[in-house]
């Protein structure tokens, strides 16, 4: 018996509070933008959210954006993609892979699986390409125009997997006036980055151009392996990635970009710290340092990638109005991770163990082979003299990869995944009159997936799951004034069914979890002040569930298996906000609230089985746990940032303050509820203090991530000891830019 729910009275003071929060400051603006001040206005943000180009004003949904300066100070110490987790309202990231296989999650919605196969709930697109796997996903970013964050069911423009949201990063195009920069950066723990693009004009007429980007992030080996006695054995990286793109247009009706982009990253995989808690406790105790691990095995959890890929846009006018745009892409990438999963040494037969009781070792590599992902879209479109607009297209996706495991007792094993898809979508965008514009949209999608066993150490069968399922979304805008916008959204979106077969490596088998479907509703505001000083944009949504495809990981077993809950519910508040408050200063701020529930009187997992940690739901006769009522795992229950810049203009430049701090609230790693396996509290500060030369030609900055070097609980194991992973440390650096032509 549950009787009053607290949470739910907690969230409805966070709701009260929000609410009162949007009315005293009802001039605070449209957070999450990167904004500069030009003289008294914040610049206007254009995004492709609803794949043309559009005011973010006028986008009837919640959309945030971040470029400039303060996306790149986030990546300035060689932090990867998830630096972004909690930056973005709603937008959370983790992974207990490392660098490589980060795991998205958007307002609450996500999936905790670590395999290489697993799907997800947030998709990430490059360059308007989907980058379905996990590994494609942790593509470097340098010299990017923007990142967007689309929150809320995306089934009708972007397809399925996208029934929490869509991330979507935009590189910076050729143009044809000449520009580049070079970036050198130096900081402690051996930093050093260098990065550069150079770009323009590659012909009289200007009809054709170009642009090459290039990023090194180099990090020193900086934790000791106290087992083996080597100091600096662990924890750095080495990464390169390139860019390359051919723009031509030899007609105003005709425009062709060819994109080419590369990859080569060697490094260390999550650092697991076996019995850093005590039990009924998720604060680290006096076996975590954060120098210092005990690895017996994994061989200092080794860790590398290599990937390639390109596209081909284009974009054909015709006479009628009509546009037609193909995008044909190819993407290719090959994976292997390695690590002493157990977090330390030792085992019941031997004299000595540490950190800790470890009962036996586990050691795994994984890896993908030969993964090829095909997408092909032709999508047309026109506006009409009265506004209308309409676009619809069709959309094909293939993939085939191989996944092995090793789990060192036994021959490593081989699963080859396919998947395809193809839909059929449209959208239409009508202004009803000069106040009110509705949209609405559709999309048929066909998805099948297959897995088979290459060398399974047990006899397993082909398995195959095929799904089909019609998305919409219809929203309406009303236009109430010149400073405000207000509108209602209805979506539902997808995502396939999947299969799991890592567990085949360990003797057991496949698991499938049939086809989950999200419908959403949100309400949002975006209101401007007359001065365009101050912008806000703030949204009320609720989700719910159909089949909600779970996974459960760890336990006695450390198995991996999928389920479907019945339902899975989510309510919550986004807001943005940025305000000029001088010419000089500028603040940003967003805020996100979500309380997520697993709906399901009957599901029960396994919980751990070590003895260590303290499961604090309802058990079953055979020792498993009930799940129902529970947050989802990877749902922080809320999250807050802030940032603030302030220059002070001279003869010859500007010196320059700019701070960002983010706070994340309570987290629960896994299905099931303990004492141990939860975050609550996590913070990060960054800031930078410099000068800027001119009109932007060049600039030199101090500048420090994680600056009050927190040490965070990120994640745990829980089928062994209580093992778990913790945040990046504290990165003090210098880092010098020149421009050309910016």
């Amino acid at each position: 018996m549950r009787g009053s729910n607290p949470t739910t009275n907690k969230i409805s003071r966070q709701f009260l509070g929000a609410a009162l929060t949007t009315i005293a400051f009802g001039a605070l603006p449209f957070a999450g933008s990167t904004v500069l001040a030009q003289g008294l206005e914040i610049e206007e943000i254009i995004v492709t959210a609803q794949r043309r180009e559009q005011a973010i004003e006028d986008v009837p949904m919640s959309v945030t954006t971040m470029s400039g300066e303060r996306l790149n100070a986030l990546f300035e110490g060689g932090e990867d993609i998830r630096a972004l987790a909690t930056r973005m309202p709603g937008l959370y990231a983790e992974s207990s892979n490392g660098r490589l296989a980060p795991r998205f999650y958007m307002r609450g919605l996500g999936n905790t699986d670590f395999d290489l196969a697993a799907s997800q709930s947030v998709s990430v697109l490059f360059d308007e390409v989907v980058q379905e796997n996990v590994i494609l996903k942790s593509f470097p970013l340098f010299d990017v125009e923007r990142v967007e964050v689309l929150r809320g069911p995306q089934g009708s423009l972007f397809g399925r997997n996208t029934p929490a949201g869509i991330v979507k990063f935009d590189s910076r195009k050729p143009s044809e006036d000449f520009n580049a920069y070079g970036l050198l950066t130096v900081g402690s723990l051996g930093q050093f980055n260098a990065e550069g693009a150079i770009g323009g004009a590659l012909n009289e007429n200007q009809s054709i151009m170009g642009r090459f980007s290039v990023l090194s992030q180099n990090r020193e080996d900086w934790i000791d392996n106290g087992y083996t006695g080597v100091d600096d054995a662990m924890g750095g990286f080495n990464e390169l990635a390139w860019r390359g793109q051919l723009l031509i247009e030899p007609s105003d009706n005709l425009s062709v970009l060819i994109n080419v982009h590369g990859r080569d990253n060697e490094g260390t995989a999550s650092i697991f710290r076996a019995n850093v808690l005590d039990t009924s406790s998720n604060r680290f105790n006096e076996n975590y340092d954060r120098d210092t691990v005990w690895f017996d095995e994994g061989n200092n959890n080794p860790q590398e990638a290599q990937a390639y890929g390109g596209s081909l846009r284009l974009e054909l006018g015709f006479d009628n109005g009509v546009t037609l745009t193909s995008i044909t892409a190819l993407e290719t990438v090959e994976n292997r991770s390695e690590g002493d999963i157990d977090g330390g040494f030792g085992a019941v037969f031997l004299p000595e163990m540490g950190p800790g009781f470890i009962p036996f070792n586990s050691h795994t590599a994984d890896g993908l082979e030969e993964l090829e992902q095909f997408t092909q879209e032709l999508r047309f479109s026109r506006e009409n003299d009265d506004g209308m607009f309409w676009q619809a297209g069709m959309f094909y996706f293939n993939s085939d990869f191989t996944v092995f495991t090793n789990p060192f007792f036994v021959a490593e094993s081989k699963l080859n995944h396919t998947n395809e898809a193809w839909a059929v979508f449209g959208q239409v965008s009508l202004p009803l009159n000069d106040k009110l514009t509705l949209v609405g949209g559709m999309r048929y999608t066909d998805d099948e997936k297959a897995v088979s066993a290459i060398n399974p150490p047990l006899p397993t069968a082909p398995v195959q799951v095929k799904g089909e399922q019609t998305s919409f979304d219809v929203s309406l805008m009303w236009h109430l004034n010149d400073n405000v916008n207000l509108y209602g959204r209805a979506a539902n979106g997808f995502r396939a069914p999947t299969i799991q077969g890592r567990d085949v490596a360990f003797f057991g088998g496949t698991s499938t979890a049939g086809a989950e479907t999200v419908t959403s509703i949100e309400a949002g505001f975006k209101i401007s002040s007359d001065s365009r000083r101050a912008l806000i944009n703030g949204a009320f949504f609720s989700y719910a569930i159909d089949d909600m495809q779970l996974t459960a990981v760890g336990g006695a077993m450390n198995t991996v298996q999928l389920v479907n809950a019945d339902k899975g519910t989510g309510v919550g508040f986004d807001l943005d906000a940025s305000f000029a408050i001088t010419d000089n200063f500028i603040v940003t701020a967003g805020l996100s609230i979500v309380n997520t529930e697993i709906k399901d009187e009957n599901l029960t997992v396994t919980p751990c089985d070590s003895g260590l940690c303290t499961p604090l739901d309802r058990p079953d006769i055979n020792g498993n746990v009930f799940v129902d009522g529970n947050p989802f795992p990877g749902a922080p229950d809320n999250t807050f940032n802030l940032t603030a810049r302030y220059g002070v203009p001279t003869d010859s430049g500007e010196l320059f303050f700019l701070a960002d701090w983010a706070r994340q609230g309570k987290t629960n790693f896994l299905l099931y509820e303990s004492a141990e396996y939860y975050s609550d509290g996590n913070q990060e500060t960054g800031v930078r203090v410099g000068y800027i030369h001119g009109a932007n030609e060049w600039e030199i900055a101090v500048f420090g991530r994680n600056i009050t070097d927190e040490e965070n609980l990120k994640g745990g194991i829980d089928f062994n000891n209580n093992t778990a992973f913790d945040n990046e440390p504290r990165i003090w650096g210098l880092t010098f830019r020149k421009n050309w032509g910016y």
